[in-house]
């Protein structure tokens, strides 16, 4: 069984290779992440897209759940974007995630990037 620091390294391999195949930025999102869910998979990786994540206030589930792009291997959290206008609310709604799901590590990866390892912002939740 993969750790958390491991799988995220496959991750961003997978996400580099999906970004340079399909020529860099300009894409939308939805493609970035089939493309990396079709990487992980090379890499036998157990990749959940669009996973509802039920959200507990004071003991009452709340009719809304938060959405999180893919859950890699039940361990990581990833969240894909493919903006030129980066912002650091991403990186604090994905630790949100983290906390609410008990998960220890998350990675915002923009494909929005020319160069993406600009692009990839690892998250974390006492890890």
């Amino acid at each position: 069984m993969k750790k958390e620091n491991e799988l995220s390294k496959i991750i961003i391999a997978c996400a580099l290779e999906a970004h340079r195949t399909l020529g860099g930025p300009g894409l939308l999102e939805s493609i970035y992440e089939e493309a990396l869910v079709h990487e992980l998979g090379q890499h036998s990786a157990d990749v959940q897209r669009q996973v509802l994540l039920p959200v507990n206030y004071k003991g009452k589930v709340l009719a809304n759940s938060l959405r999180i792009d893919l859950l890699v291997d039940n361990l990581v959290i990833v969240e894909s974007k493919a903006t030129t206008q980066y912002h650091t609310v991403f990186e604090s709604q994905l630790l949100t995630y983290l906390r609410v799901s008990g998960l220890k590590l998350g990675l915002v990866i923009n494909f929005g990037e020319i160069l993406l390892k600009n692009g990839i912002h690892r998250v974390v939740n006492g890890l």
